[in-house]
């Protein structure tokens, strides 16, 4: 089976302020120590290129798109990829995508060693609002900005491995892991920016919020038999705090990498993907055991009905 070192680039804050050129500079940065630690595939938060815009209300939309990338790798975005290549490290990241046609993704693409773009995903499971609202402390406008994704959750071989991607909110979502995990999956990425809620919270409640993060992406791994990396950008990010907590987490749902700052981090495992074989072949044998004659109201209903 394929071994492979996985590393997690944690980013601190990008302001609003801050060019696509200081987010890439970071990432290279980070890329760079990456590889001092041999790290194989490195994994980015979700939108790695700019600060997280969904916290504003936006009526025009030349002002809105100016956050979104045309294509990629696009003349920004371009020394990311010749880096990678150079270092020979495979790259996931998230960014805001604008298609030819007019839409408007919050995607990220996975890359394999030698720079080349090998798969793509658009987040499915948005959250927030559409509207500005007058009773929050601060906006989440993903449901303005963002279509929700249109492209499933596809797996691809990459480097020996399956891999599966993976943005943010997904990560609290069970379908996310078991439609991939159906696939083969081995290796899950997710990159997010997460709101600690707002900057007076007490470290009872932030404590909560990372503990519902791990437990979602280790709930994930262990009954997917799979590794996932899940990986933030933190800190004071225009006077809003993100929450940090970067992990890497084994298929039998063992954090063995995580994030001690809300700064700019790497974290690092070698994986041996031999150990996914284990959970796949016994209490998560799907051939085996699911029993999908059963399952119809996943698939037939989205919000609860009480019938009783």
């Amino acid at each position: 089976m394929v071994k492979l070192v996985v590393g997690g680039a944690q980013m601190g804050p990008l302001q609003k302020a801050d060019g696509r050129e200081v987010a890439v500079s970071r990432m290279i940065d980070l890329m760079r120590q990456a590889a001092s630690k041999g790290v194989e595939l490195l994994v980015y938060p979700e939108l790695a290129l700019t600060t997280f815009f969904p916290r504003w209300y936006m009526e025009n939309q030349r002002e809105v798109d100016t956050w979104f990338e045309r294509e990629m790798p696009g003349p920004q975005t371009a020394p990311l990829f010749e880096t990678a290549r150079e270092l020979g490290i495979a790259i996931t990241f998230g960014y805001a995508e604008l298609t030819p046609d007019g839409q408007h993704f919050n995607t990220s693409i996975l890359t394999n060693r030698k720079g080349e773009i090998v798969g793509k995903y658009r987040k499915i499971h948005l959250p927030g609002h559409d509207e500005f609202d007058t009773e929050r402390a601060f906006q989440h406008l993903e449901k303005r900005y963002f279509q929700p994704g249109d492209l499933g959750f596809p797996v691809w071989r990459n480097e020996g491995v399956v891999m599966g991607m993976a943005i943010c909110n997904d990560r609290r979502w069970p379908e996310t892991y078991r439609c991939m995990g159906l696939q083969g999956v081995e290796l899950v990425t997710l990159g997010y920016n997460t709101p600690s809620v707002n900057s007076q919270m007490s470290a009872e409640g932030l404590e909560q919020r990372l503990f519902h993060s791990e437990l979602s992406v280790q709930a994930g791994a262990y009954q997917n038999a799979t590794f996932v990396a899940a990986i933030a950008k933190a800190g004071m990010e225009d006077g809003h705090p993100l929450m940090g907590g970067s992990i890497i987490v084994d298929p039998n749902g063992f954090i063995v990498a995580k994030a001690e700052t809300e700064d700019d981090e790497l974290i690092h495992a070698a994986c041996d993907f031999e150990i996914c074989d284990f959970g796949k072949s016994t209490i998560f044998d799907f051939a085996r055991h699911r029993r999908i004659e059963h399952y119809g109201r996943i698939t037939s209903q989205a919000g609860a009905v009480v019938e009783v």
